[in-house]
């Protein structure tokens, strides 16, 4: 991509390049993002448990404080490694839903409104699916 095809649009215009370009832009922050805090959450448990010795033998579930977003935020506040890897997760979850309501605006910018239904029920299955589904 030439420096002369992205000044070829307006400043302010929406077209199918500049909404690609922040797409993309969109999700390659938010893997990174995702990555670095569970890269942070991974050494921070590292650093606190390496001296343990795991035992495979029995199943631990996964603690109640990490199932909901609320008391991970309250864990990663209190530096909480476990909970600090699992927001990283979250943000890497996050990161395809962001791009999916990103893209229903994109389309009700251009005024495509068969792609903004559609993208809207896919955000809406996306949705459900994370959040509403036991």
């Amino acid at each position: 991509m030439s420096d002369e095809s992205l000044t070829a649009a307006k400043p302010g215009s929406w077209n199918d390049q500049r909404i690609e370009i922040i797409i993309g832009t969109l999700l390659r922050t938010g893997v990174i993002l995702a990555a670095a805090v569970v890269l942070f959450g991974g050494v921070l448990y590292v650093a606190r448990h390496a001296h343990e010795i795991p035992n495979y033998r029995t199943f631990h579930r996964e603690p109640e404080n990490l199932k909901s977003p609320r008391e991970i935020v309250h864990g990663v506040v209190r530096m909480s490694a476990p909970a600090i890897i699992q927001l990283g997760l979250l943000l890497l979850i996050a990161t395809p839903v962001a791009r999916v309501a990103f893209s229903a605006v994109a389309f009700a910018i251009e005024g495509d409104r068969m792609y903004v239904v559609i993208t809207l029920i896919v955000l809406a299955v996306l949705l459900y699916s994370l959040f509403g589904s036991s």
